[in-house]
């Protein structure tokens, strides 16, 4: 009855085990080395799946700087235009007076703008300057990094500008090649994140993979395994069982 009860790769404890769960190997006993291999690469998965996890809230943050430094853009643009339009010698000092009221409303809402924007609270655009944000981006811990621009009107130059007295368009014109500057930069590193990211992706799924074909149980093999151990643990059954009738036989005809 040893192949009923055992606990050995071939007995029907370990059969059912391997097919419920789907893993072969569940314990050392099952197989020291491969249990170690494949939680070696458990570890390598479980990084890269995380490191896959940072890049992308990396890619997520510059994404959401780069959509608010469009709307910095769009605002610095009618600023200029604003400008040129107090260029004009033929306006009065009260029209340009209501033109300054319009951009000093769009430099509030730049500035806005940079308050607000952050990911998970922490500001993306109100920083200091050359502010980095650094994460580990695989299994190994291998460190990325990333910036986004200080986008505040101080930053930007452009905090004082009014049009009501002497003015520059090169102030505009500055804090506009900034910005697009840093948008360039951000899509460039998002780019980045990505080839990491699809890296990442190869590695976990080659991996994966490898786990599979090592520790996963292989259906067809495994019943036919269960089924034969079944024949065997019947056929043991019946030879007790005709052992048995056997020696009742014999003790019956001892007394006749």
């Amino acid at each position: 009855m040893s192949g009923v009860n055992g606990i050995g790769i071939n007995s029907p404890n370990y059969l059912y085990s391997a097919l419920s769960s789907g893993k072969k190997i569940q314990t050392a006993a099952q197989g020291a080395s491969e249990l170690a291999v494949l939680q070696k690469q458990e570890r390598q998965v479980r990084g890269t799946d995380q490191g896959t996890e940072n890049l992308q809230s990396g890619k997520n943050a510059l994404n959401i700087a780069d959509g608010a430094t469009e709307q910095i853009t769009d605002q610095l643009q009618r600023m200029r235009e604003l400008a040129v339009q107090a260029s004009n010698g033929l306006l009065t000092d009260e029209d340009r007076s209501y033109i300054q009221q319009e951009i000093d409303g769009l430099k509030q809402g730049i500035a806005e703008i940079a308050k607000r924007t952050d990911y998970n609270g922490v500001p993306l655009l109100d920083n200091e300057e050359g502010k980095v944000f650094k994460m580990a981006s695989d299994a190994n811990g291998t460190s990325r990094s990333f910036e986004t621009p200080n986008a505040t009107i101080e930053a930007l130059g452009i905090a004082d500008f009014d049009v009501t007295g002497k003015f520059d368009l090169k102030a505009l014109d500055d804090a506009i090649a900034t910005i697009s500057k840093s948008r360039a930069s951000m899509g460039a590193q998002s780019n980045g994140f990505d080839a990491a990211i699809n890296t990442n992706n190869s590695v976990s799924y080659n991996t994966v993979a490898s786990q599979s074909r090592m520790g996963d149980t292989e259906y067809g093999d495994y019943i036919q395994k269960l089924r034969r151990q079944q024949t065997l643990n019947d056929v043991s059954i019946l030879m007790q069982r005709r052992q048995m009738e056997d020696e009742e036989r014999r003790k019956t005809s001892l007394f006749i």
